[in-house]
Parts: structure tokens; sequence; C-alpha cells
């Protein structure tokens, strides 16, 4: 009998890497405003690393469009009503068809489902609690969880991008009674036709669903730049 042989270790995942994920979860959770400079060196001070991983990330974010170059530092950018037309239209031809996929192999499993399921519950329950963060957070867990069952991989690396060029919008709507009811009802659509395993209408309805938001976030920034007109006029 030989030797008893040794597990590979994991490795452990590269600094750089782990200081995008922080980086690109406090640009998600709408936690750097609109404008305010990223500095290298401040962040890398916050983070207690050195600056070279710092720099890959904020290149990284700014090659997915995630922040901006502006001078010696990068920026959030300003969305304009063309850039979210954009950004939707994108989802509109890649979520409808992921879920489309999805349906096709969840249909009837509700260990699958279940994640689902308990995320729009969470929903109702912040819903009903007036809880727009808790309410928040049970959505992503919900985008998490279905976008966990599409096949292909490249296209969830491609839905999340896009939905978080405008995640951090979607964070200033979510206190709103309305708009949150909006997105439970679209959700418990979207939902009850993945149970059926009901590919079409599963893709109808996270279709309805991006248009709603979509229509919701106009809006917002519209209502945002005469709030701005006004304080400068």
């Amino acid at each position: 009998m030989g030797p008893p042989k040794l597990e590979v270790l994991e490795r452990p995942k590269p600094l750089a890497d782990r200081v995008y994920a922080t980086l690109r979860e406090h640009l998600r959770a709408g936690r750097v405003p609109t404008g305010q400079p990223l500095q290298e060196a401040a962040l890398a001070t916050q983070l207690g690393v050195s600056r070279t991983p710092v720099r890959e990330a904020l290149a990284r974010l700014a090659s997915e469009g995630l922040v901006v170059p502006e001078g010696r530092s990068f920026t959030v950018p300003a969305l304009t009503d063309q850039d979210i037309e954009d950004i939707y239209a994108l989802r509109h031809l890649l979520e409808p068809e992921a879920l489309r996929l999805v349906a096709g192999r969840v249909r009837g499993d509700r260990k699958a489902l279940a994640p689902l399921g308990a995320a729009l519950e969470d929903m109702a329950r912040a819903h009903a609690a007036d809880d727009g963060a808790a309410f928040m957070d049970a959505n992503y867990r919900y985008r998490d969880a279905w976008t966990a069952l599409v096949p292909n991989r490249r296209l969830v690396r491609a839905i999340e991008l896009y939905a978080d060029h405008v995640r951090y919008l979607r964070a200033f709507t979510l206190d709103d009674a309305a708009v949150r009811k909006v997105v439970l009802d679209g959700l418990e659509r979207l939902t009850a036709a993945l149970a059926r395993g009901d590919g079409e209408q599963a893709a109808k309805a996270m279709l309805a669903h991006l248009e709603r938001a979509k229509r919701i976030l106009l809006e917002m920034t519209k209502q945002m730049g005469a709030a701005a007109s006004a304080a400068a006029g």
C-alpha cells in the first residue's frame, strides 16, 4: 500500500478579484452616488490593500461600463434616458430567452423552484411591512435563484452585467409601495409560468416585467432631473 494521497489545496481567490467583487457589490447596492470620485489610493487605504489590485479592479469595472474614468479617478456614470433604453433593449433580448430555457428544465420540479417561491414569499412579507430594503434583498435573491437555473453560464454573465448597470437606480424605486406591488405581481406571474413549464408564457411575463421596470426608471430619472433643475434655478 502506497502513502495516502494528498488532496489538491483550494487556492484562495486572487486579491484583485476580491477587490473587484467588493466594489461591484457596493455599486450594485447604490452605495456609491453618481459623480462621487472613486480614487485608487483612497480605496486601497479603506480596503487595506495595495493600489495594484484596486487599479486592476477599477479597470475591469470600467471595461464593463459600471464606472467611467474622470481625471485621475473614476465615477459612477449618470445614465441618460437613451442609456436606459439601450440597456433594456439588450435585457429584452436576453432574459426572456433565458427563462424560456429554464421553464423547459424545471416543470414540476418543486426542489428547483423552491428558492424562487421562498424569495417571493419574503418579498410579499417585506411589501406588507413596507420594508423597501428587505424587499430589494428578496428581489435580488429571486433573480439569483432563477439565473442559477440557466444552463448557459455565458448568457447568465451577460444578463448580470446589464442588470447591474441599472441596479443602483432600482434601489431608489423599491421604497415606493406602488412599484413594489407591480414587481410582485409580475414575478408571481413569472413563477406560475415556470411551475407549469410554459416557456412561452415565462418569456412573455419577463418581457412585460422588464418593460414596466424600464418605464418606472425613466419616470424616476425624469423626476430627478426636474428636481435638480429646480434646485439649480
